[in-house]
């Protein structure tokens, strides 16, 4: 049977996973919004055109700050639950869970 811990750690590694990786798109979905709205621009096109290209990027921007407190969330509560089951180190999903957390971390980084 396997450990009910093991498999928190697995859920908790793939939830830092997920949101790490959402944060990631968002970000260079907002670059490239970002890049199309100047284009619009250059190339004169409609003004409600481009306003609502604004607002769309906007609304990415908005998504950002929500997907870093996830990933803040979720890389606290992995890293409290490997401090708890520190008896845990010879499993790879430990050894999986510590590597996502270094990844996070250079997530954390990235605004």
């Amino acid at each position: 049977m396997s450990d009910p811990r093991i498999k928190q750690i697995k859920i908790k590694t793939g939830v830092l996973k997920r949101v790490g990786k959402e944060k990631l798109s968002y970000r260079k979905e907002a670059d490239m919004q970002k890049a199309k709205m100047e284009k619009m621009k250059e190339e004169g096109k409609d003004e409600y055109d481009v306003k609502k290209m604004a607002e769309v990027y906007q609304e990415t921007l908005m998504m950002i700050p929500d997907c870093h407190r996830r990933l803040v969330s979720a890389h606290t509560d992995l890293k409290n639950v490997l401090e708890t089951e520190k008896d845990l180190n010879e499993a790879e999903e430990y050894a999986a869970a510590l590597t996502q957390i270094q990844e996070a971390e250079e997530q954390l980084k990235v605004e």
